[in-house]
């Protein structure tokens, strides 16, 4: 089965993106995306997929992916409980690397560990263990303190001897080949059309499916609907520029492809847990005290 392609949405006043999740999750799948990727387990066991690589993992397994190289962790549960806050997720690019290496030295260590990782690294549980409250802390951390618990993330893989590649010498990773697959069609023609009213008859269409056929697709790669999917990528969008622009919540709304601020305010909402306005208010009064702060030290 050919993995399906994982959108990683970094802000654009960020270099890399940190991040938790559940399991089961949308994104805990058969996958794969251009991004390398530090995956920490937290709880639970079962089975690990890297290329062609099948293993165990428990508590700490620690993983490190390459560009386009397909993973995913499958919980084994008798009784189908989720486990909250499974997986520690840290994704960066080969270019926020490079550009690091380039003002940092120092970290030149780090490019020669990433060029293994088209084949997938397993390090010791132990290190997983250590590095799992590091990662924890890394997801909510702003500012400066990002990239220092980056760097100490860094720091312990580079140092760590103990480790094992994963997928087989001959495994040839394909972005290609699994880009001609019809949902990762789906989800790139999806993110290239944010802004443009674009109706799930009409992606149906262009799979050469009927709606209730598409609609069934959709939902079994992606666990959501085409309309939730949409409005998930658009209300990213939609947080990145009340954010990192001036733009009014009017102009933001139907930038990133809604077609009327009440509907918009109320994904927002609904997603978000507060409305849009004060979102930004609150993302303006955290950087205005992460100045102060500095300024006072």
């Amino acid at each position: 089965m050919n993995p399906d392609l994982e959108l990683v949405h970094t802000r654009q006043d960020e270099s890399f993106r940190a991040w938790v999740h559940d399991y089961p999750h949308t994104v805990a799948k058969w996958h794969f995306h251009p991004e390398y990727e530090i995956h920490v387990i937290r709880a639970s066991s079962g089975k690990f997929f890297v290329g062609d690589y099948i293993g165990d993992f428990s508590p700490g397994n620690l993983v490190l992916t390459g560009p386009n190289l397909p993973h995913n962790w499958v919980t084994g549960s008798e009784n189908g409980a989720g486990v909250p806050s499974r997986d520690l997720v840290l994704q960066f690019s080969r270019d926020a690397m490079e550009r690091m290496v380039a003002a940092f030295a120092e970290l030149s260590p780090v490019l020669s560990l990433i060029d293994l990782a088209s084949r997938g690294i397993q390090f010791p549980d132990n290190l997983g263990l250590a590095i799992a409250s590091i990662m924890q802390e890394l997801s909510d951390a702003h500012g400066a303190r990002r990239v220092a618990l980056l760097m100490s993330i860094l720091d312990q893989l580079t140092a760590c001897v103990d480790k094992k590649l994963l997928a087989g010498p001959a495994y040839n990773v394909k972005a290609q080949r699994y880009m001609s697959s019809t949902i990762n069609q789906v989800l790139s023609y999806i993110q290239q059309n944010l802004a443009v009213n674009l109706r799930e008859v009409d992606v149906a269409d262009m799979s050469s499916m009927s709606v209730s056929t598409f609609t069934r697709f959709f939902k079994r790669h992606t666990g959501c609907t085409f309309i939730q999917y949409q409005n998930r990528l658009r209300l990213n969008q939609a947080c990145e520029l009340l954010m990192c622009s001036d733009l009014s919540v009017t102009d933001i709304c139907y930038r990133v492809g809604f077609n009327n601020v009440s509907n918009f305010n109320r994904q927002f909402l609904a997603q978000k847990g507060i409305p849009p306005s004060r979102f930004r208010a609150l993302h303006r009064l955290n950087d205005a005290s992460s100045h102060d702060h500095k300024a006072a030290a």
